[in-house]
């Protein structure tokens, strides 16, 4: 069947829940090993004599090695993507991230394996990088490409909904193990989560193989427009989309590295220095994105009502107000934390739902999945993959959480000036990227 000139899709919600359960389960496999770095690696994987801080330091360095394997899977994904299509990549990055993250659940501990176990633990985090790197990018795709015009989004937020939506499975599963008691959840309950992914794979690998391919990525590959597929579009993104690349890159630094500060780092600032317990740091951070979960469609909406770059706008300029009482509240008591929490990832919602569309659309088809996933993989490592280390080490040289916050603001204020210099593409004849 043909589709219309302008890439729109018959089934558009179908992509989109496609989009979703897909990245639903990368990212949830993707935060339940964030969560077990900030609550159980340090000890598990690291010489028991280990002081409590300089283990934590290190748990997070194995969490940024899967940050800085995701440009590289932008890359080899970005270019299977645009030359083969956006479903064939997706379904090997599925598969990828499934194994990986089994593996990780019947790894050997430190005092079972020596140095072997925390190097096979760097291995698999390095192939979770590689395939979460080439997932987010068709995903978006995915959903924005076979939407209309005027929704897009909308339903590009539904690969959003990804996010929140592995994070509430992943904090919520921690929550429920961490209720067993003793040392269940730091000697074998961590591995559940770990072990019980590959179900969760098996059935969006069923949902992922039903889908259709892009409607845009199909029009150009029949040469239905001109900019059918390159030979080698990252050559040619680098060639013609440079400037793109570099301004999604600086959009990204709240999106992307902002949710760890507020949610990775936190989790150990909380239980390790503001006295919070874990069962009530999990419980809120499992409210907060249920929180995110909700919101994200609706910020999403109003996007493509009032504009997806001043929802992102606004949605920066309150992380910025919030950045101090965000860290504040640790030690106001249980309500405090639980609010403070909803109250970062309803904001967050704003900056992160809408960037899907914006971003998309900031390349033309023919280098839109290598152009969007360099930019949006590189900022994951510069921003994501260092954030809770970078954050851990300023507490650990000033021994406040002022400058902790002081980078998130710094990081805001970057995002909304990149974002005002944002160009925009549509996907119709004749309507080339803006310069």
């Amino acid at each position: 069947m043909t589709q219309p000139a302008t890439g729109a899709s018959p089934h558009p919600a179908r992509a989109a829940i496609a989009s979703f359960v897909g990245t639903t389960i990368e990212w949830f496999d993707f935060y339940i090993y964030a969560t077990a770095a900030a609550l159980v690696f340090s000890h598990v994987f690291f010489p028991s004599g280990t002081d409590p801080l300089v283990g934590l330091m290190a748990s997070f360095a194995t969490f940024s090695v899967g940050f800085f394997a995701r440009p590289l899977g932008g890359i080899v994904f970005g270019h299977f993507g645009d030359r083969v299509g956006r479903k064939s990549a997706l379904v090997t990055t599925l598969v990828m991230m499934g194994l990986a993250t089994f593996f990780v659940g019947v790894l050997p501990t430190y005092e079972q394996a020596g140095f072997i176990a925390p190097l096979l633990l760097v291995a698999l985090r390095f192939i979770q990088g590689i395939a979460v790197g080439g997932e987010w990018g068709g995903a978006v795709l995915m959903a924005v490409e076979h939407a209309p015009e005027g929704r897009k989004t909308f339903f590009g937020s539904f690969a959003q909904l990804g996010n929140p939506a592995g994070a509430l499975l992943a904090s919520g599963s921690f929550t429920l193990i961490s209720a067993i008691g003793g040392d269940a959840l730091h000697t074998w309950a961590w591995r559940l989560p770990f072990l019980a992914s590959i179900v969760l794979v098996a059935v969006g690998l069923v949902i992922r193989l039903k889908i259709e391919e892009s409607p845009v990525f199909a029009a150009a590959h029949a040469g239905e427009k001109a900019g059918a597929p390159e030979e080698a579009p990252l050559r040619e993104a680098f060639r013609t989309a440079w400037r793109p690349m570099l301004l999604g890159l600086g959009i990204l630094p709240v999106a992307v590295g902002g949710y760890y500060i507020v949610t990775t780092f936190l989790q150990a600032y909380a239980t390790t220095e503001a006295g919070v317990a874990e069962q009530t740091i999990l419980s809120a951070l499992t409210f907060a994105a249920f929180v995110e979960l909700v919101a994200t469609p609706v910020v999403s909406w109003l996007g493509d009502r009032l504009g997806a770059a001043r929802v992102i706008t606004a949605g920066l300029l309150a992380v910025a107000l919030l950045a101090v009482p965000q860290f504040l509240a640790m030690g106001w008591g249980t309500a405090a934390v639980f609010l403070s929490l909803g109250a970062m990832r309803l904001v967050l919602a704003a900056t992160y739902g809408p960037i899907a569309h914006v971003l998309a659309q900031m390349f033309p088809p023919r280098v839109r999945y290598t152009g969007v996933s360099i930019s949006y993989q590189v900022a994951g490592a510069l921003f994501g993959g260092l954030a809770p280390l970078a954050c851990t080490a300023l507490l650990a040289a000033t021994g406040s959480v002022y400058p902790v916050a002081g980078l998130l603001i710094a990081m805001a204020l970057i995002s909304i000036a990149c974002l005002r210099k944002a160009p925009a593409h549509r996907d119709e004849p004749g309507i080339p990227a803006a310069a």
